[in-house]
């Protein structure tokens, strides 16, 4: 490719003749930590020198504002990345403020001295003055690939340019050169390759093409690159000649830095689709530019499925995030909460403190700062879906309603009060989703509680013994068949003061006064052989008694205390140690027939009713989706039993 023109005249009078100069900073120890230590990914040189150049055309541009003397025309400000592969040489040139001999030996003999940060403190008024670099020392990354760096520049308004040079630690010098024009280039011999280091590709076109998009493809400055392409010969028809042309590689204006009425909905789903990869458009699209404490703009998107990788534990939440257009981290975690790590989206704040890898946030108080707001936004946003587009608010939480629920039982419930308002449940009455607030507001003015019933899909639910007697009262019935479901119901406790009850709690209580009595008058007179059952069921269950509230069917199970039925299905499925049992009590319809055969049997044939006992036991765990511990006697007994 093309060499750099890169002409330098050594001045050899006695006072200039060069000498090598140590770093003022502890030099090697400091510059060896830099280049070994703090930058981990050697590619980000490339954004740092582009970024310095960046700054040079700012501050260029801003001395032109207050300096009449100075005809600068802004179009005309540009960055340049010159390939020369034959000499291994990769240039980045500008034709910004330039620095002389003094601010080379300021700015580059000293690590982590910043004339970008100083520039930016002396006009920190002005708008205008969007300096990128603050510590200084993202220049020095480049050593990761260099063996020798040289900076050949000329300040405005001055005559002479000085080149600064360096082969590392040991030390740099500085000369008078010669140049025709303002501005800096910066000259970066690449390391020979090695076996297991591939320097060379930092010249190759695509590597140099596709780091620009990532990191600096929103800088405010064209970044020019010699292209080859192929044309026909002048006055050929069907002769190719091969011809270098400049071309820009970056797209300078980034979409969340135009204003929101000048953007169409398509220039949206477009620019989601390429930057995240995904074959279908976002349900919403969250636009904000903030100014206050900390000023930022982010474009943030909903997605409207599930990543392959979603629920994967290699997936990484995280927003781009952006200074001033500049790549700083592609996946920032701290910017969004574990319940709301689909969003996508990129941050763009001048206002965040950087430390000198760029790569780590130095001051954690704008970031959370920035971060609490965006969860603001992205929780009203996901409220206006629910309430002004259900169905699209369906489809979200199908995709990612686990991870809501989730949030709200994570940290025994920390975050329950900021999540409640989005859950949505399965209604009995609706025959379709529904959320809590609706769930209350429709209340029974006699209803007291929320009732719900857990299991594997709604028909399951929907034909349990235990649902009869809700129903029969006329009170809706939340339908819960995600495994996470009773988890976040159970860390709630009540919704706007409306408790959750489990339909299949052995403490359900829906009966009137006299119900109550009758049914324990019942319990009482029967206790000897409900006990001898509980006993033929060694120890499967805590209690069995009669009940009134079943209709058509014989038998169901409750359970007693914190762990349901659904819970122990659940914990006793994950790949762990932990084993659980719920407390389940046997309740028996005492006015199904099959309560006069009991009563018989206790006082003719006790085998036979222990016999009854297994049989009911393994038929009402069955109904709730438990596996019967023993089929192969269950199923003897039965076939006994049809065969008398």
């Amino acid at each position: 490719m093309t060499s750099a023109n890169f002409s330098i005249t050594l001045n050899t009078e006695k006072s200039d003749i060069m000498r090598k100069k140590e770093f003022k900073s502890s030099s090697k120890k400091l510059l060896d930590m830099m280049i070994n230590s703090i930058y981990t990914n050697r590619e980000i040189f490339l954004r740092e020198l582009l970024s310095n150049a960046s700054d040079a055309l700012d501050k260029l541009n801003y001395v032109s504002l207050s300096d009449g003397s100075l005809d600068i025309n802004r179009d005309s400000l540009e960055i340049n990345i010159i390939r020369d592969e034959k000499n291994r040489v990769l240039t980045i040139s500008d034709n910004g403020i330039g620095m002389n001999e003094e601010e080379l030996e300021h700015n580059l003999g000293t690590i982590a001295e910043s004339d970008s940060l100083n520039f930016k403190e002396a006009n920190k008024d002005q708008k205008s003055a969007e300096i990128i670099g603050q510590f200084g020392v993202g220049f020095y990354s480049a050593f990761m690939v260099a063996k020798k760096i040289e900076v050949l520049s000329r300040k405005y308004n001055e005559e002479n340019a000085y080149l600064w040079s360096s082969e590392g630690p040991d030390g740099y010098t500085i000369t008078k050169a010669e140049k025709d024009s303002i501005g800096t280039e910066v000259r970066v011999y690449l390391r020979d390759d090695t076996e297991e280091d591939n320097y060379s590709h930092y010249l190759e076109e695509h590597t140099i093409r596709n780091l620009v998009v990532k990191y600096s493809d929103y800088l405010r400055y064209p970044i020019m690159m010699e292209i080859e392409n192929s044309k026909l010969k002048e006055g050929s028809k069907d002769e190719y000649e091969t011809v270098l042309e400049k071309t820009v590689l970056n797209s300078m204006t980034p979409l969340w830095k135009k204003d929101k009425k000048d953007i169409s909905e398509d220039e949206y789903d477009n620019f989601y689709r390429d930057k995240f990869m995904d074959y279908e458009k976002p349900l919403r699209v969250i636009h904000s530019s903030v100014e206050g404490t900390v000023s930022y703009k982010s474009l943030l998107f909903i997605p409207g499925h599930a990543p392959f990788d979603y629920y994967y534990k290699d997936y990484k939440k995280g927003l781009e995030l952006y200074s001033n257009g500049v790549l700083i981290m592609d996946k920032c975690e701290e910017l969004l909460p574990d319940y709301y790590s689909f969003v996508k989206g990129v941050v763009d704040s001048s206002d965040l403190s950087l430390n000198i890898s760029r790569e780590m946030l130095q001051n954690d108080r704008h970031l959370l700062t920035i971060a609490k707001t965006i969860e603001t936004k992205i929780h009203n946003e996901l409220v206006d879906m629910l309430k002004n587009n259900f169905e699209d608010y369906k489809k979200f939480f199908e995709a990612f309603g686990s991870q809501i629920k989730y949030g709200v039982y994570n940290m025994y419930g920390a975050d329950k009060d900021k999540l409640k308002d989005l859950l949505i449940f399965y209604s009995s009455k609706k025959k379709d989703f529904i959320s809590l607030e609706d769930y209350v507001n429709n209340l029974d003015e006699k209803q007291e509680n929320i009732y719900y019933a857990s299991g594997e899909t709604v028909d399951k639910i929907d034909m349990l013994p235990q649902v009869e007697q809700v129903k029969a009262k006329n009170y809706d019935i939340l339908y819960l068949t995600d495994y996470l479901d009773e988890f976040a119901i159970s860390i709630l406790g009540d919704f706007n003061g409306k408790k959750f009850a489990n339909v299949s709690d052995s403490d359900l209580d829906l009966d009137t006064e006299e119900e109550k009595q009758e049914i324990k008058k019942i319990n009482d007179d029967n206790k000897d052989m409900l006990s001898y059952l509980k006993d033929a069921l060694n120890g499967d269950v805590v209690d069995v008694r009669f009940t009134n509230k079943l209709t058509n069917h014989p038998v169901c199970l409750t359970s007693e205390g914190e762990v349901s039925m659904q819970m122990q299905k659940v914990i006793n499925a994950m790949p762990t140690d932990e084993q659980v049992k719920a407390k389940m009590v046997l309740e028996i319809n005492e006015k199904h027939p099959i309560t006069e055969t009991l009563k018989e049997l206790y006082n003719t044939d006790k085998d036979k009713l222990k016999d009854y006992a297994k049989v009911l036991y393994s038929t009402s765990r069955l109904i709730e989706g438990l596996t019967v511990d023993n089929p192969t006697e269950i199923s003897n007994i039965i076939c006994n039993l049809i065969s008398k």
